[in-house]
């Protein structure tokens, strides 16, 4: 497709869908790496024979780079052209993948993530634009419904499949398992991917201050958002430098956006409502499904003591039905209002929420099964409007830069929502416990059952470790239950944000997404 094409004067040709499936299977690859390797953190981390506080930069390195050159990839498709872009994004995924296997210490393999989490990040963004450009209106449902199965699978399947590949084989086979596909997949975009040409003068007007002051802003508030739980937030002098740093640098990029003719992210983008709404949105879809994706696990693991097989067991679950929704949510798109499916879907992921906030010990798969199965098939239904909504009234020429700041959202949504979840894990058990303990005490008679109910077992033998004394076993017991409450009053809290988020619906214009949007 050339420049002066548009989605609707045009034929799609096999190698259109060949060149699309590629940069589809690129921005799996580039999104599953984000979570493959957060299973696998101990094995790297005694191959690279770091620290357990050094071997988190394994996974921040990563985020901090894609963070960053996300919002720049509308920018440098408008200059390479999406093809070459796209070319350039996975060859480079796929070489610094091969450079992670084989590093052989922390840091040449915090070199190796930043330059994969760089080359991942420009390959995300780019597919939404592509969808809004290259397909005609009666399609972009469809493909960006199998689009946004692949954004919301690939941080379910990380884990799973990043324990699968340790546990089988090492390691390095979680990079080593990106070389194949990412060569093909830099072929493919390369022979059958043409949407645009690139446009060399850009390069002229280069907006080298604002590359500089966004790279600054992303990339502190990365940082801080990644570290500041483990550095006590701002009782650490790196955080309050970082957190000021990141402050300024968003007042000097905002200031650029607005007085300079060139700049590299376009803010006048939120000055569509619905734009500046579904940006809001995915934001908190951001929070919701990376959130879950982290207290799911979290719980089963360290309360219930599943292992990672057994808790990829438990998260498949939401995974089938994201697929089921993708085919219910593709069909309803041709006659439902996209503010009513959008309403819908948050409706039920707040639903889903608030269902998995009513835990108790005694939870077994098919407890957590219905919880997980309507979250699941809430996705698609928030997804395929919500992409609507923020791209679909804006002009063709203005998607490519919009894409990549409706993306940031989503990503910046879960970096946030994983900061506060787990401050508030850390403060929520201290005082669920603190309240548990007070009604604990050595003279009550609830106390006085409770231990002679544990030595009746240990005389019988029907306890493990024998060793521990009656208080020992219900301090236990009362941390487990700490952690119980806990779990519950986060699922509730999110299930909140989205029933709470619905505020914001009456604002938003109609748009059509069988027929594309008043874009078209």
């Amino acid at each position: 497709m050339t420049g002066g094409d548009t989605p609707d004067a045009r034929t799609l040709s096999p190698g259109d869908w060949i060149g699309f499936a590629g940069m589809i299977f690129g921005v799996f690859m580039a999104i599953l790496d984000i979570q493959i390797v957060s299973s696998s953190l101990q094995q790297i981390q005694a191959g690279l024979s770091a620290t357990r506080d050094e071997i988190t930069w394994v996974t921040t390195s990563y985020l901090i780079a894609e963070v960053v050159v996300i919002p720049l990839s509308g920018w440098l498709a408008s200059v390479l052209s999406t093809r070459y872009l796209f070319t350039l994004g996975a060859a480079g995924f796929t070489v610094t993948s091969l450079l992670c296997a084989l590093a052989t210490d922390l840091p040449t393999m915090i070199v190796a993530r930043v330059l994969q989490g760089i080359f991942g990040g420009v390959m995300i963004p780019t597919v939404f634009s592509v969808i809004y450009v290259m397909f005609p209106p009666r399609l972009q449902t469809p493909v960006t419904a199998v689009a946004g199965l692949v954004v919301t699978m690939a941080p379910t399947a990380g884990p799973v499949l990043g324990g699968y590949l340790t546990e089988t084989w090492s390691w390095q086979a979680l990079f080593l398992v990106n070389l194949v596909p990412g060569l093909l997949v830099a072929l493919c975009s390369f022979v059958f991917v043409h949407v645009d040409k690139p446009r060399w003068a850009l390069l002229r007007n280069a907006d080298v201050p604002g590359i500089l002051f966004i790279s600054l802003f992303l990339g502190s508030l990365q940082f801080v958002l990644e570290e500041g739980v483990r550095k006590q937030w701002f009782e650490s002098l790196e955080i309050v430098f970082f957190s000021c740093l990141a402050l300024c640098a968003a007042i000097a990029m905002v200031a650029r956006a607005f007085t300079t003719a060139h700049p590299v992210v376009d803010l006048r983008a939120f000055r569509n409502l619905n734009f500046a709404i579904g940006c809001t949105y995915s934001f908190v879809f951001g929070i919701g499904m990376y959130t879950v994706l982290y207290l799911v696990p979290i719980y089963l693991g360290a309360v219930k003591g599943l292992n990672s097989l057994q808790i990829g067991q438990y998260l498949v679950v939401t995974g089938m039905f994201q697929f089921l929704s993708a085919m219910v949510a593709g069909a309803a798109a041709r006659w439902l209002d996209s503010r009513v499916m959008l309403t819908l879907g948050l409706g039920l992921y707040g639903l889903g929420s608030w269902m998995g906030g009513m835990m108790n010990f005694d939870w077994g798969y098919w407890q957590f099964f219905l919880p997980q199965a309507v979250r699941g098939f809430s996705m698609m239904f928030i997804f395929l409007p919500i992409n609507a909504l923020a791209l679909g009234t804006l002009p063709p020429l203005e998607v490519p830069n919009a894409s990549g700041l409706f993306n940031l959202m989503r990503n910046l949504g879960g970096a946030i929502g994983l900061a506060i979840s787990n401050t508030m894990i850390l403060r929520l058990q201290k005082e669920n416990y603190g309240q548990l303990r007070e009604s604990v005490t050595g003279t009550s008679p609830e106390t006085q059952r409770a231990l002679e109910f544990f030595s009746t077992l240990d005389s019988t033998h029907m306890l493990p470790a024998p060793d521990l004394s009656g208080i020992a076993r219900l301090t236990q017991l009362a941390w487990r239950e700490a952690d119980l409450i806990t779990f519950n009053q986060m699922f509730q809290n999110l299930g909140m944000l989205f029933l709470v988020s619905l505020i914001l619906m009456p604002l938003v214009r109609k748009v059509s997404l069988n027929a594309g949007g008043p874009a078209h």
